[in-house]
This record gives structure tokens, sequence and C-alpha cells, in this order.
């Protein structure tokens, strides 16, 4: 009974298997259809020595003139822009205004020096404040001064690319 069951089986995979097979028939018919597609293609292009003959036209040729983008004026609110209040001390500068943009702030004036140094090869005429918080001395870098606190807030807007920590002080 095993061995009818084994067959009987075995000949059922067989007859699946032949059955999803393809036929060479329909690749040959497939490829033949393509190649006529192509040869098609070919005909379509073959340019006769008649078609040759090239005719010329002038070209007039009008300058380009470029047209200056103007970029729509936009006013912000600077009202909400967030201000510390702290006294503070000049260390190395020129002196400060009403409000400035502090871009670094350390424990050691060292550390602020470096930082000084770097904004003052870029163009900015920075300078050194310290201000005791909380009884710890802090040195705070302070790359730009203005009188307004909406200059004060532009500035600070330029910056926030490079010192994303940027933040204004109001000076008692």
């Amino acid at each position: 009974m095993k061995k009818l069951l084994f067959l009987g089986s075995a000949l059922v995979m067989v007859l699946a298997m032949t059955s999803c097979k393809s036929s060479e028939s329909a690749y040959k018919k497939a490829y033949e259809k393509a190649q006529a597609a192509q040869a098609g293609q070919m005909n379509a292009q073959v340019v006769t020595p008649q078609q040759q003959t090239q005719q010329t036209t002038p070209v007039q040729v009008t300058p380009v003139t470029p047209q200056q983008q103007t970029t729509p004026q936009t006013t912000q609110d600077y009202s909400n822009v967030s201000v510390r209040t702290e006294a503070v001390t000049l260390v190395s500068g020129n002196g400060l205004r009403a409000f400035s943009v502090v871009v670094g702030s350390f424990g050691l004036q060292s550390n602020a020096q470096t930082l000084q140094q770097q904004l003052a090869q870029k163009g900015y005429a920075a300078q050194i404040v310290s201000a005791v918080v909380n009884g710890s001395n802090f040195y705070r870098v302070v790359a730009t001064t203005h009188d307004t606190k909406v200059q004060a807030a532009q500035s600070r807007a330029t910056l926030l690319g490079t010192y994303p920590d940027a933040w204004l002080l109001y000076q008692k």
C-alpha cells in the first residue's frame, strides 16, 4: 500500500512539474517580435544622401539681461526675545552698550580670550565681560553690542547659525 501511494505521489509530482514548464516557442515568438520592432526603428532612422543636404538659417542672438531678484521685506517681531539682565564688568574690549549678544560663557578667562580671538578673526569687535552668578565668576564673550533690543535681536539671529546658544544681555 505504501509503494502504491509513493508511486502515485511521484507521478503527480512529475505531471505537475512538466505542466508548469513554459514552451520554447513562446520565447521564440517574443524574440522575433522584439527583433521586428528593432528593425522597424532602424529603418525609420536611415537617412538617404538626398536628405543629408544641410540648410543654414541665420540665428538671431539677443543678449540676456539678468533680472534682479527682489526679496520681500519681512518685518519680524523681536519683542518676545528673552533678555538676561546682569551686572557685568568689562574685562577686555571697547565698552558695552545697553544690549549685547553673548556667544560664550566660561569659567576660565583663557577660554573666553580664545573665543574672542576667533571672533576677531571673523571681523567682530568681540569683548569679554565678567559676571558673578550665584557666587561663581563667569567670563562672557560678547560678539556685538547695541543700543536697542531690536538691533541686538537681529544681530543674534544672524549669529545663531554659528553660535546656537547665543543670548541677549542687558547691562544693569
